[in-house]
């Protein structure tokens, strides 16, 4: 019988024992949320870290094309899935794993930079943006070896200067040192001694990358609401505190169950846009 090599195997093995985990309704999340948040109910928390693993191996796959091990990218992936848990929030009435994605795929993108020479590639936000969109441009448009035509087609679709699009694509053609490789033969000293790291970078990272897309999302979410609908779902949906429906109900002096039915109307329209499916979890 062949064998199959042991990475490949491992991978497997593993794909298989995460799926043995079953995937938890609405409310079984919610229930497990609260018994995290309020009790710190570690076997609450775990169950809803087991039950999204799967959902971080599909968005480690995204990232396959940059060369590194996918099991170190899921592994990235998994310690971003557990902080969402850890600040998950059940109240605010989105699913989890709408939530942890971006905390997910921030661990991972941080995960890549750090993989990569930050000499060569630039440790500012611009730079890191940059050096994401390139590669998902390049992988759109067929792009191996950019030549210089295909370097001002990249920096017209992403309306950043060539300059930039060619110093970025000269970094990354130049990775062919290990950040693990000693700076002397027979020494102990590697470049990844000489790399310095700000312990907030990480944080910042995940803060602003979230902080971009949800705000993006709900500017597309909000255009669908008419102005009391969108008070509504505001202070019921978003807001730190949420208002209760007396509350709501005394501002505009109508009944609590017709604030209840209008954010219920609201909450529809938000479903049917395509845009945000995954924004705060309001779909079924």
């Amino acid at each position: 019988m062949k064998m199959l090599p042991e990475k490949t195997s491992a991978l497997t093995l593993y794909i298989h024992k995460i799926n043995r985990f079953p995937l938890l309704t609405k409310e079984e999340e919610y229930d497990l949320g609260v018994r995290w948040r309020e009790n710190s109910d570690i076997e609450a928390a775990h169950k809803l870290v087991v039950s999204n693993l799967r959902f971080v191996v599909k968005v480690a796959y995204e990232y396959s094309d940059y060369g590194l091990k996918i099991m170190d990218l899921i592994q990235e992936g998994n310690i971003g899935l557990m902080q969402a848990v850890k600040k998950f929030d059940p109240q605010k009435g989105f699913r989890l794993i709408s939530y942890a994605v971006w905390w997910i795929r921030a661990y991972i993108q941080n995960f890549i930079i750090k993989s990569w020479s930050l000499v060569k590639i630039g440790t500012t936000q611009a730079q890191k943006k940059l050096f994401y969109k390139m590669g998902q441009v390049k992988k759109k448009l067929g792009i191996d070896a950019p030549t210089d035509e295909d370097i001002g087609a990249i920096a017209d679709t992403l309306h950043v200067k060539y300059r930039e699009v060619r110093d970025m694509n000269g970094r990354l053609s130049g990775r062919d040192l290990s950040l693990n490789t000693a700076v002397k033969e027979g020494e102990d000293a590697t470049y990844i001694d000489f790399v310095s790291e700000d312990p907030s970078q990480e944080a910042a990272l995940i803060d602003e990358q979230e902080t971009a897309r949800l705000k993006t999302d709900i500017k597309k979410a909000l255009n669908l609401l008419n102005e009391k609908e969108t008070y509504i779902i505001q202070h019921r949906i978003m807001a730190t505190k949420p208002k209760t429906l007396a509350d709501i109900a005394d501002t505009f002096g109508i009944s609590r169950e017709r604030i209840r039915q209008i954010e219920e109307g609201a909450l529809k329209k938000l479903r049917k846009n395509p845009a945000i499916e995954q924004w705060a979890g309001l779909q079924e």
